[in-house]
């Protein structure tokens, strides 16, 4: 590469991912205005179906985003009424996220988007799990 060619935005990985990662979540919008949730607020959803229950600090690992980031994400999902914040009893520094009925029920109108989602991409299957294990990878390699 001649010098400073390196430089160029269609060299750039990071771009690349940052683009498609908006793209995607641009794809997931219509989708997510109909349950009444963000992105973000979707992506604690689909913790919680899994979960149930969970601490703020393993969801945030999960997640990889910090406290400041989370807490007025879950104080809207706690205006919806489909999450519950509990303090430990045992130890009031441990702040438990909990899925509530109707957070529960909310899954049902969630299950049809993954297969949406998954069609306006007009990539086979193959090619989307070979693409997620590899930025799945990069993830682990760059945490």
């Amino acid at each position: 590469m001649q010098d400073g060619e390196q430089l160029k935005l269609k060299y750039q990985l990071c771009f690349s991912i940052y683009a498609s990662s908006r793209a995607i979540t641009k794809v997931y919008k219509p989708f997510l205005n109909k349950l009444g949730l963000t992105y973000p607020q979707y992506l604690v959803m689909l913790v919680l179906w899994e979960e149930k229950s969970i601490t703020l600090k393993d969801l945030g690992n999960k997640l990889y985003l910090d406290s400041g980031t989370l807490t007025p994400l879950l104080k809207r999902l706690e205006g919806l009424n489909l999450i519950v914040r509990k303090r430990s009893s045992l130890d009031e520094r441990l702040l438990s996220v909990n899925i509530t009925e109707k957070g529960e029920e909310l899954k049902k109108d969630a299950l049809e988007i993954p297969s949406c989602v998954l069609k306006s991409t007009n990539t086979d299957i193959e090619t989307l799990k070979r693409i997620k294990t590899d930025i799945d990878l990069l993830l682990k390699n760059l945490s």
